[in-house]
């Protein structure tokens, strides 16, 4: 028996531990049942990640092994510990803390403060923007609006990734940033803030977990009465945490390992904001005695979508993909998905307004659909578009495109230039409608070509090129219209977005739209320069990119419809193509590059040492101990792990071979822009060049050489083993 994930409802409190486990399958029951140890759970999407995990809770309190008062539960949103503390509820288990990050932090400074500091709490701003501004002024640093939230931003990021004002611009260039100024004046912005915070008694919302973590490190007695109340953590969405959040963890934990923690590498996708991956991937290192459990039915998707989940993620690259997980629906055949290309934009959002209407005039509820893009820019199109068609929407996760601060204020200029344009010397050179209003709206910050990088800046230029767009637009199919006639052509675009939206189609971009789910989804604008997005550059950037597009897909339920188009406006040149995402999974796109689909089972591989759990499930898969070929002691160390004996044996690795696979590393490593470690680690040549393999099968027996190594690099390590000429190397001699 399973339930679909989206659902939270249960009929009645179950009425022992035992019922508390009824209808989960084998994976989330092992979740639920292992209850001691460090345990990892990777949870594919639409999998009931959050199930096995209250569950898991839930046994544990009505098993009499958890005390509820004992246990933290974390999370990321306000939404998700909400949504968490009522399925706990729903289970019986009254009195479990379920609490973002944030919130954990600043109940325990409030708490803690007087006793290790002195006085009462400093005063928490609600929105640092003002401060990053007043700082500003102090330096007689000039931002607008939109480079204030960037800089903004960049404090942010520099505070979770525990970096100081003077680490900033090596730290920024190391992780990539763009930084919307030069990283000297953002740094001198950055130390500036802090003096500003610190002179008005005031602390920022990063803060309260560095003040924390401050209190936990310095003060001993203030740790040892934390962790005598909280002894149990369960820690969702894992991949997002920051290294300051991962830090506080740690600092909760002190030397014991009773934690769990859930979460999915291939739905990593606010790097940006300092989140990453690596501590879910480095669980198993940092805590070898762990159990880990892999959640792979999806309850969520038919097997079509699941197909094209997989297939996105098979075609990826980089540590994240090497650990993806490949779904395994659970729920009966659907419909494939459905891919249209349209000549241009407004002739893609009229496609997707059309067919939401006869879904809807079909029965399909207008609030189990969306429509997911790439930039909250794109919202314009589609907002018109199903007003158009008379259908409600809502906008999700942000504001309306003429709500939106820079399109008011552009707005009221092209009406003031309406009204008095004559005496405006803007407008001296502008010989027609477009023209007119790109010279007003270059006042507002609009450029012919774009800012470099992402964030506020690139945001808000977004909005005022989609304004020059529609003017042409406008232009085109009104000839001799005039700056008047377009202001009143926006004003009746204000006024049709007058419609109800409670129970109205969902527009979304697809970093908003995760953690939740519709019966239809259509992912628009799925082109060349959107997905990926134009100023994702970096291979890890791309990745990302890719990633974002596979959670946008495994939002979807039952129907998904993919689109994009070949031009931006109407008889513009066709010059776009499908996102290179897409090929070879779409019909006629050619075949996938990269490696197969097969990805991670699912199952339970248990660390060695591991406490016992209560009333166990029967495993599903269990990994044989590894031993080392010399003396056969079962090993724990990862590195010896990988070379397949003690560190202490002796080793009889061909040197000549090992010196030829460091040189063709070194090669591979130039070529593709990567540190040497991402295409082979020393301990892996290492066993290689001890092992000598004569083919493909006895190289993939080798820790370290997955599927995708192997497909991409095992024909030169064989060359090599076998002491042939590969092109960079020198033959063995």
């Amino acid at each position: 028996m399973t339930a679909a994930t989206h659902s939270t409802l249960f009929p009645q409190v179950p009425d022992s531990a035992d019922a508390v486990l009824e209808g989960l399958d084998p994976e989330q029951r092992e979740v639920a049942t292992t209850l001691r140890g460090p345990v990892c759970v990777l949870a594919g999407a639409g999998t009931g990640k959050t199930r096995a995990i209250t569950h898991r809770i839930a046994y544990g309190v009505r098993a009499g092994v958890l005390q509820p008062s004992s246990v933290l539960a974390v999370t990321f949103t306000n939404r998700a510990a909400g949504e968490m503390r009522g399925r706990l509820r729903q289970l019986g288990a009254v009195g479990v803390q379920a609490r973002t990050f944030h919130s954990a932090a600043l109940r325990q400074l409030q708490y803690f403060w007087p006793k290790a500091i002195g006085g009462s709490l400093p005063r928490l701003v609600d929105r640092k923007i003002q401060l990053v501004a007043d700082a500003a002024a102090a330096c007689r640093i000039r931002l607008d609006r939109g480079e204030l939230r960037d800089a903004t931003a960049e404090i942010e990021w520099s505070k979770v990734t525990q970096t100081v004002p003077a680490d900033y611009a090596l730290a920024a260039a190391k992780a990539g940033r763009e930084a919307p100024r030069d990283p000297a004046e953002i740094a001198q912005l950055y130390s500036a803030y802090e003096d500003l915070k610190r002179g008005r008694g005031v602390i920022d919302f990063e803060d309260v977990l560095l003040l924390t973590v401050a209190v936990l490190q310095d003060r001993p007695d203030v740790a040892e009465q934390v962790r005598a109340q909280y002894q149990h953590f369960v820690v969702d969405e894992y991949q997002d945490v920051s290294p300051l959040q991962q830090r506080l963890l740690e600092l909760w934990l002190g030397d014991r390992d009773d934690l769990c923690v859930v979460g999915d590498a291939s739905q990593t996708i606010y790097s940006f904001t300092g989140a990453t991956s690596d501590h879910l991937l480095d669980f198993r290192t940092r805590h070898p005695g762990a159990t880990v459990v892999k959640l792979v039915r999806d309850y969520r998707s038919t097997p079509q979508i699941v197909h094209l989940a997989n297939g996105l993620l098979a075609q990826a690259r980089g540590r994240a993909a090497d650990h993806r997980l490949e779904l395994v629906s659970q729920r009966p055949a659907g419909p494939e998905p459905v891919y249209t290309e349209y000549t241009d934009e407004p002739a893609e959002a009229e496609g997707a307004a059309r067919r939401i209407r006869e879904l809807i005039e079909s029965g399909v509820p207008a609030a189990e659909i969306a429509i997911l893009f790439r930039t909250n820019s794109q919202s314009e199109t589609y907002e018109q578009a199903l007003a158009d068609a008379g259908v409600p929407y809502q906008l999700r996760g942000a504001e309306r495109f003429f709500d939106r601060p820079e399109v008011r204020k552009a707005s009221s200029s092209l009406r003031a230039a309406a009204r008095f344009g004559g005496n405006d010397s803007l407008l001296d050179d502008a010989v027609d409608l477009p023209s007119q209003v790109r010279a007003v709206l270059s006042g507002e910050g609009w450029t012919p070509q774009p800012p470099a990088g992402s964030g506020a800046v690139r945001e808000r230029w977004e909005s005022l090129a989609a304004l020059v767009n529609l003017a042409q637009d406008f232009a085109a199919a009104s000839p001799g219209a005039t700056l008047g006639d377009l202001v009143a052509e926006l004003d009746e675009r204000v006024n049709a977005q007058h419609a109800p939206t409670v129970q109205g189609v969902t527009l979304a971009s697809l970093h908003s739209a995760k953690g939740l789910e519709w019966d239809v989804v259509f992912l628009v604008g799925v082109a060349e320069g959107m997905m990926p997005i134009t100023y994702a550059k970096t291979d890890e950037q791309i990745e990302e990119e890719r990633r974002l597009l596979y959670v946008g897909v495994t939002r979807a339920r039952e129907r998904l419809h993919v689109s994009w188009a070949l031009a931006r406006a109407p008889g513009g040149r066709p010059s776009r193509r499908p996102s290179r995402f897409l090929r070879g999974l779409r019909p006629g796109s050619g075949t996938a590059g990269g490696r197969t689909a097969a990805g991670g089972s699912g199952g339970v591989e248990r660390g060695f040492g591991n406490g016992g759990t209560v009333a166990a499930a029967p495993r599903r898969t269990q990994r044989t101990p590894a031993r080392c070929r010399v003396c056969g002691r079962t090993l724990t160390d990862a590195g010896e792990m990988k070379l397949m004996r003690c560190e202490g044996c002796p080793s009889d690795m061909d040197e000549g071979v090992y010196e030829r696979l460091r040189e063709w590393r070194a090669v591979q490593a130039g070529r593709s822009g990567q540190p040497a470690f991402c295409v082979f680690t020393d301990k892996t040549l290492m066993a290689i060049a001890e092992s000598v393999p004569d083919d493909e099968r006895e190289l993939a027996r080798i820790p370290g050489v997955g599927a995708r190594k192997l497909n991409r690099y095992g024909a030169d390590v064989l060359a090599i083993c076998a002491g042939r000429s590969v092109e960079g190397v020198d033959e063995e001699s």
